[in-house]
């Protein structure tokens, strides 16, 4: 068993199941799930997405949503946890420090997360977009998404054992 794990991806890239096929789908097992609430009336595709997810976990895998991700891990737990994702996370951040360029709160959140990932003893995996690979955004809020998950994927692989890419549904070990 790999102690810590990050499982990076494009959208649709078949990462969130891969990154659930690491764990044992009849052992037990906490879901932290980085969505916010969201209106399903509001956004119903969105709303669909998360039905998905959530329909595709194990009865045995408990779930938390909209965590505080770094005191999630703060406690050493027997069971595996799996993260999805960080970039619905990062989102989050940047909704909190409104958007502003260079929000303190924004650094402070990668920093305490890298290091709660970094002191955490059991099984984890997480699982995070690659936006690095496309097109660069045509607005500033969409460089700024890229930049601050791009900042946050490289802090993460520094402390995880196992990097992970998925491509096409296809997985490429990176480290």
């Amino acid at each position: 068993m790999i102690p810590r794990a990050l499982v990076l991806g494009g959208t649709r890239s078949g990462k969130s199941a891969y990154a659930e096929g690491m764990l044992d789908p009849a052992g037990p097992a906490l879901y932290v799930a980085t969505a916010r609430g969201v209106d399903p009336d509001a956004d119903p595709e969105w709303a669909d997405r998360v039905a998905v997810h959530r329909a595709r976990r194990p009865s045995s895998w408990r779930t938390v949503e909209d965590a505080d991700l770094p005191a999630v891990l703060a406690v050493r737990r027997d069971e595996p946890v799996l993260v999805d994702d960080l970039a619905t996370w990062v989102t989050g951040l940047l909704d909190d420090a409104g958007w502003a360029r260079d929000a303190p709160s924004v650094a402070a959140g990668r920093d305490a997360l890298t290091a709660a990932v970094g002191g955490y003893e059991g099984h984890l995996v997480l699982v995070s977009a690659e936006v690095g690979l496309g097109v660069v955004p045509s607005t500033s809020a969409g460089r700024r998404f890229r930049d601050e998950l791009g900042a946050l994927n490289q802090s993460l692989a520094a402390v995880c054992d196992e990097v992970w890419l998925l491509v096409a549904g296809l997985p490429l070990r990176l480290r």
